[in-house]
């Protein structure tokens, strides 16, 4: 015997195992014909059990009919008046009876029980098999009873003369054969329904169960409860916020991270998307009404990209990263360029200077020397005492004074309005110096180039709110641009390396409107562009001891701006 041949050689023989299918499909549809089965079943014996009860109701009925109507005046004078024989006037008439209603017997009897009447003429002239006291008392019968032709169904009607007194009786019985020949007749007509029915309720079943199929991409209950749990481990561990939306816009689902960047509760989900955001750029990206890949949107302080995948039942998935930091960083960035390349500019002209000044000493033009530096540094050192005196603020002051040289550069004035004074007792300086340096670099950008370049910041106290004026030389804004400039992702200008435009003009108005605010765009007096910016609740009430490194006619030193740069 070969080793292939042999027993152990033999691959094993899986057995078909039957039992509860797996998939969705395959248990609903098991599980409704099982219930349209029974509620079958169950409906045709509830018809049947009265049917039953009906079939010999109607036959016990019918019998009494016809015993009511043979007890007749003129049986009950055959009776009186003649003797029980097979050829009598009682047995001729109750044979034609029986005949014309298809009755099996009518039995007509005196009041002894004696027959005058019966199907089988041997049987006249004896007494009844079953006690007739009860109808010979006066009383109707009916009943289902044996006697001597066997099971029937019984009426019993008394024998009255032309007086109305009692002379007998009449017994008519129905072949109970005849009832459960009809029940059973009843039967495979009912069957038929009963069956076009289960297969009606079978045919429904198999469509719902296919529409169930295609939902549920024919998985076992198995896996979609381990889908359900993944999706919930899912969406509450990502960094990415998560919003599901139904085709109605309703917010069907939110993770974690997506309630923190729109600042909203789980009691939103359920609610319609304009409802809970309220309208703006947000709600229109969520909502599929902008469209594209990676749209940026500002939610309250945060700088989000927004991504929209649509659904195959008519709703939508939205993604939600935060770009608030990579933002910071990239304006940074940006800050940090241009003031390199403005310090670039400062030490080629710095060495422009040198060499005049060792010119000027080698020909020994000393006096000239000397009034050439004190020129040079007293323009520097009147630009930082100009802005330290109006404003107090060392943070905002040193954005203001490195503002200044980088304006100097590219050939415009950037200058303090005369009458600009700020306290230093600002709630949040950060907040002040992000408005600030957004409005002065768009302000420097539209005036660079322009016939006398300037621009001009206007900082004032009224109690405790902050109004900021920044006017410039440019072009100014057009009257029908004055409200898209302050949409997310409108801009002018070409994007950076590093992201996107169109965010600091947003961002400027939401930090406004937080505090109660408001945020504007005009016309200047020279025709360039007045951007004014309230904010509300933007001084303490104390106003703090001012410190030596920070007041008035000190030098403050530049720091790079945080300021966000529109994009």
């Amino acid at each position: 015997m070969s080793p292939a041949s042999s027993p152990a050689a033999r691959p094993p023989v899986r057995r078909r195992r039957f039992g509860w299918p797996r998939r969705v499909f395959s248990q609903v549809l098991l599980m409704q014909l099982v219930i349209a089965t029974g509620v079958t079943v169950l409906a045709t014996g509830l018809f049947l059990a009265p049917l039953s009860a009906q079939l010999d109701d109607q036959a016990m009925r019918r019998a009494l009919a016809i015993a009511q109507t043979t007890a007749s005046p003129q049986v009950a004078a055959g009776v009186t008046t003649s003797r029980p024989s097979a050829l009598g006037p009682v047995q001729t008439e109750a044979e034609r009876i029986r005949r014309s209603t298809g009755a099996e017997y009518v039995v007509v009897m005196d009041t002894h029980g004696v027959r005058w009447s019966h199907t089988d003429p041997e049987r006249i002239g004896k007494v009844v098999s079953t006690d007739p006291s009860d109808v010979l008392a006066g009383h109707e019968v009916m009943e289902i009873d044996s006697g001597t032709l066997g099971r029937s169904a019984r009426g019993k009607a008394p024998l009255r003369d032309s007086r109305g007194e009692i002379v007998g009786a009449v017994s008519v019985g129905i072949e109970y054969d005849s009832v459960r020949d009809r029940l059973v007749a009843a039967i495979p007509g009912l069957l038929r329904y009963a069956g076009g029915a289960l297969a009606a309720g079978a045919l429904a079943a198999y469509l719902i169960s296919r529409r169930l199929q295609r939902q549920t991409h024919d998985l076992a209950f198995s896996d979609i409860s381990a889908l359900l749990a993944e999706r919930e481990a899912m969406l509450h561990g990502i960094r990415e916020g998560v919003v599901a939306l139904d085709r109605t816009g309703r917010i069907r689902l939110m993770n974690d991270e997506a309630q923190r960047l729109l600042g909203l509760g789980p009691e939103a989900t359920g609610h319609p998307l304009e409802e809970v955001l309220g309208e703006g750029r947000t709600a229109d990206v969520l909502a599929g009404r902008a469209t594209g890949e990676d749209l940026v949107t500002v939610r309250g302080s945060r700088v989000l990209i927004a991504n929209r995948m649509p659904t195959d039942d008519g709703g939508a998935v939205a993604t939600l990263r935060d770009r608030t930091e990579l933002e910071r960083l990239g304006r940074e960035l940006d800050s940090t360029r241009g003031l390199i390349d403005a310090l670039r500019a400062q030490d080629h002209e710095h060495a422009n200077r040198m060499h005049t000044l060792l010119g000027l000493l080698e020909l020994e033009m000393y006096e000239e020397a000397a009034e050439f530096v004190t020129e040079v540094v007293g323009v520097h050192r009147a630009t930082a005492e100009q802005v330290t005196e109006k404003v107090h603020d060392p943070l905002l002051a040193a954005l203001l004074v490195g503002k200044a040289a980088v304006a100097a550069e590219r050939g415009v004035s950037l200058r303090i309005a005369p009458g600009s004074l700020l306290p230093d007792r600002l709630v949040d300086p950060r907040e002040l110096v992000t408005v600030v340096g957004n409005l002065v670099d768009n302000a420097l950008d539209a005036a660079s180039g322009s016939l006398h370049a300037r621009v001009e910041v206007d900082l004032r106290a009224e109690e405790r709110t902050v109004v900021l004026r920044v006017t410039d030389s440019g072009p100014g804004v057009p009257a029908e641009r004055r409200e898209l400039i302050f949409t997310e992702g409108w801009s002018t200008k070409a994007p950076p390396a590093h992201g996107k435009r169109g965010l600091g003009l947003p961002l400027v108005r939401r930090l406004a409107e937080r505090r109660g605010g408001s945020a504007r765009v005009g016309a200047s007096a020279d025709g360039g562009a007045e951007f004014t910016v309230v904010l509300p609740e933007a001084l303490t009430d104390a106003e703090p001891e001012v410190g030596p490194e920070a007041g008035p006619g000190t030098d403050v030193p530049l720091v790079s701006s945080p300021a966000v740069e529109e994009r």
